[in-house]
């Protein structure tokens, strides 16, 4: 038996950069998506219950592998980390003191099988197993993030704009611009975008490993 496919190692370049920052261009991908606002640390909050709902979806899907409700193209892979968009209502730049104001989207990626009858059906059965949760807050969608600079940051999330500041440098030094909060056709904005690949239940702040991506522009 095939070991499961693990995104991780089979996309190196997307989830193993190094501590320099590098530019990668991001091809399209699937994302199970989930909107709010508010503080990601409160507990039972907004930002916790749609992190449940993600894994509670992205593990229906993955476990779906018996019967007659197997999708076409299914393999068998590892549930990829957590991910996370970013930003200020007023589109003001980041202040780790103002955390309340956050806006965000966590999301996780989603193997190429995935169908909208099949999320739908997972919506159904999470719906059914969990009733706390609301799969209807979810959707599935395509996104390719395109050109952008990224880095590996290691410690803690509120460090974080030290190495946001030396991606700033290393785009300006290439000769792009950020292009955080701009309109693409579809109507989203880029964003800030962060990829997780420790969990800060297990692992000491100073030991965090998350990369982190920001959208650029020649």
């Amino acid at each position: 038996m095939a070991a499961p496919i693990d995104f991780k190692k089979k996309d190196k370049a997307l989830y193993n950069p190094g501590v320099e920052p590098e530019l990668i261009e991001v091809p399209e991908l699937f994302f199970i998506q989930v909107d709010g606002c508010g503080n990601p640390n409160e507990p039972d909050g907004a930002y916790a219950a749609a992190v449940s709902l993600l894994y509670s979806l992205s593990y229906t899907i993955r476990m779906n592998k018996k019967g007659d409700a197997v999708p076409a193209g299914f393999f068998d892979y590892v549930v990829p980390p957590l991910e996370g968009l970013w930003w200020f209502g007023d589109e003001s730049a980041y202040d780790p003191t103002k955390k309340d104001q956050l806006c965000w989207t966590a999301m996780i990626r989603q193997p190429e099988f995935v169908t909208p009858d099949l999320f739908t059906w997972a919506q159904a059965q999470v719906r059914r197993k969990k009733p706390a949760l609301d799969p209807g807050q979810a959707r599935l969608v395509r996104w390719r993030e395109g050109l952008c600079i990224q880095a590996l940051h290691v410690g803690p999330y509120d460090a974080e704009p030290a190495t946001v500041a030396r991606m700033v440098e290393q785009a300006t030094a290439l000769g792009l611009h950020e292009e955080l909060a701009t309109v693409q056709p579809d109507g989203t904005r880029r964003r800030h975008h962060e990829i997780y690949l420790s969990d800060p239940s297990r692992v000491a702040p100073d030991k965090l490993k998350t990369v982190i991506r920001h959208p650029v522009a020649r």
